[in-house]
């Protein structure tokens, strides 16, 4: 059984050459959860209103010409949605595990900090004054997000910036403030867009197409690879500044360049996708408990077992209610939130 514990055993570690046995184990965890992955996509594909099973909707993907109405389904409104749900766990898993090595702290997660909070602000600004989806839109999510994360930063009082218990009240706090100025921004919205916004608000991937699914996985592809490059330098971090000091890390750098990434990542979910909460805390720690704490193996592990949980969460919320759809943050929601809960208790014991 891996150790359970949140900071890893790197003493003496330094380099960023992976050894044969680290490469081994992440080419193995990696093709399990591709896998794993694939399966959950092609089932999320098969799942809607149409009464075609599972076999017609994949020789629709393999053979367009044989039903062009059926594969016009499938490709233009089913796998984009799928791939959003995609990339949309991969990101906000990722943040996750980001933010929980740098700010030390198992709670962390984009949408408890108000990172997401933030973003939405941005973007539902940007909706507001009629801005594209991108660049328009992503980057009012962007500014948003980098300003709540700022505020959190200050909050935290720079010294104490790593103490648990006041890193998550500044980030309640911020999500708590958030949450109002969109209340705020949606009362004073008097047009169509107002249901639009409040259905993405609570996380829809039905609005999105395939060359804006695309566009999002190319932007975001760039921030998976940093990550993973410098993923030794959190397990240095986990473990406190001084120690990665010790090690040779330039610190200040990598955090910028981390919290950065991070929050634009997430910023392109949000403006895509709107609030989806505690993907970030439940699929790290349940990559932790069955991998160890490695970042270098959790990086990608998070992004592929980040993505397959929410394409699940995003079926529930098609096949629970017997008409119609529920926004997919509100199944996110209901399984994290006493998840949250749990682990609140577990860390304070």
């Amino acid at each position: 059984m891996p150790d359970r514990g949140h900071s890893p055993g790197t003493a003496g570690y330094a380099g960023t050459e992976l050894p044969m046995n680290i490469i081994k184990r992440i080419s193995i965890i990696s093709i399990i959860l591709t896998i794993v992955l694939l399966l959950t996509m092609v089932l999320g594909i098969s799942v809607g209103s149409s009464d075609q099973n599972l076999l017609h909707m994949v020789k629709a993907l393999i053979y367009p010409e044989q039903d062009p109405v059926l594969s016009a389904i499938v490709l233009k409104l089913r796998f984009p949605r799928v791939l959003l749900a995609v990339i949309a766990g991969a990101v906000l898993s990722l943040g996750g595990v980001v933010f929980q090595s740098i700010l030390r702290n198992p709670l962390a997660e984009p949408y408890i900090l108000g990172i997401s909070g933030g973003a939405a602000i941005g973007a539902i600004l940007g909706i507001i004054m009629g801005l594209a989806r991108f660049p328009g839109v992503g980057f009012t999510a962007f500014a948003g997000s980098i300003l709540s994360l700022i505020l959190i930063l200050y909050l935290s009082s720079g010294q104490t910036i790593f103490q648990k218990d006041r890193l998550l009240l500044s980030g309640v706090m911020v999500n708590a403030f958030c949450s109002a100025v969109i209340m705020f921004l949606v009362s004073i919205t008097r047009d169509a867009r107002l249901h639009n916004i409040i259905f993405w608000l609570m996380g829809d991937f039905s609005t999105i197409n395939a060359l804006q699914a695309g566009l999002l996985l190319v932007m975001v592809i760039p921030c998976f690879i940093i990550i993973f490059m410098l993923s030794h330098t959190l397990n240095l971090l986990s473990m406190g500044k001084e120690t990665a000091k010790s090690s040779g890390v330039r610190t200040r750098l990598i955090i910028l360049v981390q919290l950065l990434t991070t929050s634009f990542m997430v910023s392109l979910v949000v403006g895509y996708c709107g609030l989806l909460g505690f993907v970030g805390l439940v699929v790290p720690h349940l990559m932790r408990i069955r991998l160890g704490p490695d970042h270098r193996v959790l990086v990608p592990a998070c992004i592929l077992g980040g993505g397959a949980y929410m394409v699940l969460c995003d079926i529930l919320a098609r096949t629970l209610p017997e008409q119609g759809e529920m926004p997919t943050g509100v199944v996110t929601a209901l399984i994290g939130a006493p998840l949250f809960i749990y682990f609140l208790k577990r860390s304070n014991r």
